[in-house]
């Protein structure tokens, strides 16, 4: 399913209660009663299901889309296949790079789990950037460490073997997405394999390996990590 949203459609969707919002972002915080208030009347909030399309590649933006809880995809449409270049859960911004200087979405974002997102106003956005420092402040800090991280995720891609590729992957899910030791993969086979650039069979294979070494247990989607200081040990020595 593929969410397109405009403010003439605006009725469809949730109003969001931005002032007393529990999952407000660091840069909304700096917004005064009157921001908030401009907010509330250029945003919408809606409910997304696993495999709804929240923006495409190619296609004509006008918000930046804040997902306040769920887990998404990012990924680009390339010669051959599509690539996935990012996994991430809110809260967090979506689409600022490829929406604040562009007419066009420049990849796709995709929920791959339950989530909830507010799509803003890219006039409103940008109005907030331009008068208050304290949010902009914020806002580059985000897309700070979101390039930082992905410089290191680049690095880990390209020299890393495939066991340390696939330990980055679990580790990965297990600290920064789920917070457990214990969780059910929201990618396939093959998207797995995508987003750590290898094949579906190695994929099927290394986690088998870790089965039978101790390291996880595996049951289907299904991932519990048994020995953390031994898979944390195969992505150091990558």
């Amino acid at each position: 399913m593929f969410i397109f949203y405009t403010f003439v459609k605006k009725n469809m969707f949730n109003s969001p209660a931005c002032k007393n919002c529990q999952f407000k972002s660091a840069a909304a915080k700096f917004l005064n009663e009157d921001e908030l208030g401009n907010l509330e009347n250029n945003c919408a909030e809606i409910e997304l299901k696993k495999g709804d399309m929240i923006f495409k590649q190619g296609i004509l933006s006008s918000n930046i889309v804040y997902l306040k809880k769920g887990i998404v995809k990012f990924y680009i449409e390339g010669l051959y296949k599509e690539q996935i270049i990012k996994i991430a859960k809110g809260p967090i911004y979506l689409g600022i790079p490829t929406t604040f200087d562009e007419k066009y979405n420049r990849y796709s974002a995709t929920a791959i789990a339950k989530s909830n997102a507010c799509f803003i106003d890219i006039d409103t956005f940008k109005e907030f950037v331009q008068n208050n420092g304290n949010f902009a402040y914020e806002i580059i800090v985000e897309l700070c460490r979101n390039e930082i991280n992905l410089f290191h995720k680049y690095i880990n891609r390209t020299q890393k073997n495939i066991r340390g590729r696939v330990s980055d992957a679990l580790i990965f899910f297990s600290e920064i997405i789920y917070e457990s030791d214990s969780y059910k993969l929201p990618l396939t086979r093959n998207e797995f394999g995508n987003y750590i650039d290898t094949t579906r069979e190695s994929i099927s294979r290394i986690l088998t390996e870790f089965n039978k070494e101790g390291i996880i247990n595996l049951e289907g989607k299904k991932i519990e990590i048994l020995n953390k200081k031994q898979l944390k040990m195969i992505s150091k020595n990558g």
